[in-house]
């Protein structure tokens, strides 16, 4: 099999495809990767349902042992798929704070950043 990425993996239904996708996907594809639903309010103001997660949006944990937690994204891995929120810590033994890594389907944005480009769209 080639190892030089290919938009049309995406329609293959066997899995390891699916996977081999995933993870050759070039930054511009993985960002689209990092999408979460939006908040009620935001539904009806912007009509759509779901939004790419950006560094400075306000999100809630909707699941795994963080529920219900809130935050402001500090950080977006494109690479790993995973999302870096303040208040989301654990203490290493020396007592220095480390970011816990959160997938971003777990989440809902409650409040967008004001980004020109990104309202432009909607």
């Amino acid at each position: 099999m080639k190892k030089a990425f290919s938009s049309s993996w995406i329609s293959s239904s066997q899995p390891r495809k699916q996977r081999k996708y995933v993870f050759n996907a070039p930054k511009h594809i993985r960002q689209g990767f990092l999408g979460a639903h939006l908040s009620r309010e935001l539904r009806k103001k912007f009509g759509k349902r779901s939004a790419a997660v950006r560094k400075g949006d306000s999100v809630v944990i909707k699941s795994g042992s963080f529920k219900n937690k809130s935050g402001k994204v500090e950080r977006v891995d494109t690479k790993g798929s995973r999302v870096y929120i303040t208040g989301i810590e654990s203490k290493k033994k020396d007592g220095t704070k480390v970011f816990i890594p959160v997938k971003a389907s777990n989440l809902v944005i409650t409040e967008l950043t004001e980004d020109k480009k990104r309202t432009e769209k909607w």
